[in-house]
């Protein structure tokens, strides 16, 4: 079984659609015919992979404007990077979601007000 997380935490699935699941190790160049497909799941094989998020971001600028899911290794931590690389949601494990439980994934659901160009914004405002 797997959890999904999204900004508003632990979701029940309700996507019954076909999902386009790509791996990890996909090449960039490809991406551009998946533009129309109507959902697609990326695969993190480990926390540690960073490959996903390129992937993502490289979707969303290939013209992607479908649902979007990070699935596998993504701890809460990774939460608003998946986000703001263009990830409409995660899919995680049962035994990570017990490990890491909703609240530590909503902390990190403010993900457009947390990073560093909001801050240097808010700074150049305020000087």
């Amino acid at each position: 079984m797997s959890v999904i997380v999204q900004d508003s935490g632990f979701v029940a699935e309700d996507f019954t659609g076909e999902w386009l699941d790509l791996p990890s190790d996909t090449d960039p160049s490809t991406l551009a015919q998946f533009s129309g497909a109507t959902a697609i799941r990326v695969d993190f094989p480990a926390f540690s992979d960073g490959r996903g998020f390129t992937l993502a971001k490289l979707l969303r600028l290939a013209g992607f404007t479908g649902r979007l899911r990070a699935n596998g290794h993504v701890i809460a931590d990774q939460y608003a990077m998946a986000r703001r690389s263009g990830f409409d949601e995660v899919s995680i494990s049962d035994d990570l979601a017990a490990r890491q439980p909703v609240d530590q994934w909503l902390a990190r659901a403010d993900w457009q007000a947390h990073d560093y160009q909001a801050r240097v914004r808010a700074a150049a405002k305020s000087g």
